[in-house]
């Protein structure tokens, strides 16, 4: 086999999300901040479209790469790569690149738990891996502070009118709706219709909305639509089905702990939600996330919460990408009929 370059992968997934790790044959991007280096690798494009595009990637997968952290604090860094967003934090994503770590050995494992600390170009993210027999059975993140930009707003979206909705950030930015509201029950039958009115209330909300981190500038869109379904009371706080739309227009497996997040944070401002309780998000396939609100801040004024989420990750292979010195398609290709226009 011959090859211009080689790009060792361990292939992960969170609770149905794949979170691939790049592990070797990528030189870390310039940049003094890790914030520095995702924008380098967003407007380089190069490791994404070789990664994400087709015929490796495709609309399902997303790929995190390792990199050397710049916190004295961190054990490791990871730089998330999603099918058209280079995000600064992902709950799946830390799930699989904790798996990933420990799993493979890369860093050592302590049973029965191992702590360690992630940096993640939104900030640092603190780990707790529940360990048994060689394995990282649970992840449980400290995400980074999370709170609500518009609460109960109205959007006009092209087919729908007008209707109210939310938006957030927990770790990635976000436009919450009723799901019931909109005819939805979460199932797997209607993934395609919540993804392609997901895009379309999104792009509405960006549109019309807009959306500006408080202390990152560089940070202003919204990413997605989270659909949120009814809440129901448990033991220990609440539990309610979910389902995120992600660009160009696919539904992410896992519950997205950044949704998670998020949608925490959106009912402690309302009043729904108090530090310490839980909140059991599942997914459109039937996966579940844990949330959990650990404390209150603030992010440069702004009330906040601090959220846990875990989940579980399994590695499910190891790959090394090629490039053919003759491929006639050496950055991949996208096609409309999964990317979308």
């Amino acid at each position: 086999m011959r090859s211009r370059k080689t790009i060792h992968v361990i292939s992960a997934h969170a609770e149905g999300e794949v979170g691939d790790v790049i592990v070797g044959g990528v030189t870390p991007p310039p940049g003094n901040t890790l914030w520095e280096q995702r924008s380098f690798i967003e407007k380089d494009k190069t490791l994404r479209n070789f990664m994400l595009n087709e015929p490796r990637g495709g609309v399902f997968r997303h790929v995190n790469l390792l990199v050397p952290p710049k916190h004295p604090d961190a054990d490791a860094a990871f730089i998330i790569m999603e099918p058209e967003d280079t995000p600064p934090m992902s709950g799946s994503n830390s799930i699989c690149v904790s798996t990933v770590l420990l799993d493979s050995g890369i860093l050592p494992m302590q049973e029965p738990y191992t702590d360690i600390v992630l940096e993640a170009p939104g900030g640092l993210v603190y780990v707790r891996a529940e360990c048994r027999d060689g394995k990282a059975q649970r992840i449980f993140v400290q995400n980074v502070p999370s709170f609500v930009d518009k609460i109960n707003v109205s959007l006009e979206v092209e087919g729908l009118g007008t209707i109210m909705v939310d938006t957030a950030y927990g770790g990635d930015s976000f436009v919450i709706v009723d799901a019931q509201s909109l005819g939805f029950d979460i199932v797997e039958s209607e993934a395609k219709a919540i993804a392609q009115l997901g895009v379309k209330i999104t792009n509405a909300a960006n549109e019309q909305l807009g959306f500006t981190h408080p202390t990152n500038p560089n940070w202003k869109h919204i990413s997605f639509c989270a659909f949120c379904g009814p809440i129901e009371t448990t033991d220990k706080g609440f539990s309610s089905k979910s389902a995120v739309a992600i660009q160009p227009g696919k539904v992410d497996r896992s519950p997205t702990g950044t949704a998670v997040s998020a949608r925490m944070a959106l009912m402690h401002a309302k009043g729904l939600m108090t530090v310490g309780q839980e909140l059991m998000a599942t997914s459109i396939i039937g996966s579940q996330f844990n949330g959990k609100i650990i404390e209150t801040t603030q992010v440069n004024g702004h009330p906040a919460v601090i959220p846990q989420i875990s989940g579980r990750g399994w590695i499910t292979g190891t790959h090394q990408h090629m490039l053919d010195p003759d491929d006639p398609w050496p950055e991949g290709y996208k096609l409309s009929d999964t990317w979308g226009a």
